[in-house]
C-alpha cells in the first residue's frame, strides 16, 4: 500500500519487508499510519505478504522503520 523501505531474504525463503518510512521532505501515501514490517515465502507458488503483530507495549504510534537486517545464529 506505501511501498516497501527494504527487505531481507534469509536462506529458507522467508523474507522480510520494511515499510512506512517518513522522511523529511519525502512524500508519503499514508502520513497517520504507523511503520510495519511484512513476512513473505517466496517458497510458495504465489507468494504473498503477511502483516507481522508487533508485541504490546512497542511505540507503534512513531514506528518509523529504516532498513532491516536479519543475524542468524
Amino acid at each position: 500500500e506505501s511501498g516497501s523501505e527494504d527487505i531481507d531474504i534469509l536462506p529458507n525463503g522467508l523474507a522480510f519487508i520494511s515499510s512506512g518510512l517518513k522522511y523529511p521532505g519525502m512524500h508519503s501515501f499514508a502520513p497517520d499510519k504507523p511503520g510495519e514490517i511484512f513476512l513473505m515465502d517466496l517458497n510458495e507458488d504465489n507468494p504473498r505478504t503477511v502483516e507481522l503483530r508487533i508485541s504490546r507495549g512497542f511505540d507503534l504510534a512513531s514506528f518509523n522503520p529504516h532498513g532491516i537486517s536479519t543475524y542468524i545464529d
